[in-house]
């Protein structure tokens, strides 16, 4: 049977509103492997029943009919079995957002690069504040080329400690939540320079990885004037040594200061390089333990009334960001 109460609240595509409002046609968001999607409801049904359940979760409860199923990394679990599993969830909040799509290549890669070197991953924004005009300008057109974001330079000041005035500077600054959970994603959490792992998407094939050196560099090193190389200079050790190995350079990190890794132009030629396939799009998919699972029978004459979706495609539907479905 299964089912939610009439008040509970589903999330919807054009809104979250209670259960009993969805009617055939509307549209539900579902999780289908690790990204949201859309399922359009093919049929309502509605039928009464005296036992519910309370599930309480990560900062939300929501109510559903004890043998609503609940899903999970291995599959689904009646909901009144939950207590100590963990379940799926996505952040409710973050649905309604515009979705990006990461498109591989040089500029791509000169966008991670370069935003692990000198950027600023920000809660919903990404940006980038350096004096040089052409850095910043490259910058810009490979944000746009590889998410689809429109990108601007900005002119700003910045203080200089030396010096102790104002200098001019240039800032590219983006709004996307996606694209700022995303980058943080790339580089294991937590985009801080001094925490950040190394962002292995960028080995996807040579040209990408060519983008991300380059874009590291034009942050975070120079370019030798007598030889074919450039020095990358990080405090973020076991970045450079992963960075290192990647390009079969020796590295030696030294101790109490930035270290540095010297890349030749002709690093290609070692063999070293291997490609990867990691996912370029966000993974929506997160989990949550159930922490309770409180049963409540109708009171009185009155049962509850409980609402079930038929969907298409057949997935389950997000309630608070969980993914739920009636059993059978």
């Amino acid at each position: 049977m299964g089912g939610l109460p009439s008040k509970q609240i589903v999330n919807g595509v054009d809104g979250a509103a209670q259960a009993r409002t969805f009617r055939v046609g509307d549209r539900l968001w579902a999780l289908d492997g690790d990204r949201t999607v859309h399922a359009a409801i093919l049929d309502v049904t509605a039928v009464k029943a005296r036992e519910v359940v309370d599930v309480v979760t990560y900062g939300t409860t929501f109510t559903v009919a004890p043998d609503q199923l609940l899903g999970t990394r291995d599959g689904w679990i009646p909901a009144g079995d939950a207590a100590g599993s963990v379940v799926v969830w996505t952040p409710p909040r973050k649905l309604c957002r515009a979705r990006l799509t990461m498109r591989p290549g040089y500029e791509f890669g000169y966008l991670v690069g370069a935003t692990c070197a000198d950027g600023t991953v920000g809660k919903n924004y990404v940006s980038l504040v350096v004096n040089d005009e052409g850095f910043a300008a490259k910058y810009a057109t490979c944000l746009t080329s590889a998410t689809g974001l429109p990108a601007r330079l900005e002119p700003v000041t910045r203080p200089s400690g030396f010096l102790q005035r104002d200098l001019p500077g240039f800032r590219v600054r983006v709004v996307s939540s996606y694209l700022a959970d995303v980058l943080r994603q790339y580089v294991g959490g937590d985009a801080h320079h001094m925490r950040q792992g190394f962002p292995r998407v960028v080995l996807k094939d040579l040209a990408t990885f060519e983008g991300f050196l380059d874009g590291y560099a034009d942050g975070d090193g120079f370019r030798h004037k007598h030889w074919h190389g450039r020095t990358i200079t990080s405090a973020n050790v076991p970045f450079l040594a992963e960075l290192a190995a990647i390009i079969g350079a020796r590295f030696t990190p030294l101790t109490g200061k930035a270290s540095q890794l010297v890349v030749t132009d002709r690093w290609q030629r070692r063999g070293t390089f291997v490609a990867e396939q990691h996912a370029m799009h966000l993974v929506e998919r997160q989990s949550v333990t159930v922490s309770e699972v409180r049963p409540h029978t109708a009171s009185g004459a009155k049962p509850f009334t409980l609402y079930t979706y038929r969907l298409d495609p057949c997935l389950g539907f997000l309630v608070n960001g969980h993914p739920v479905r009636a059993p059978g």
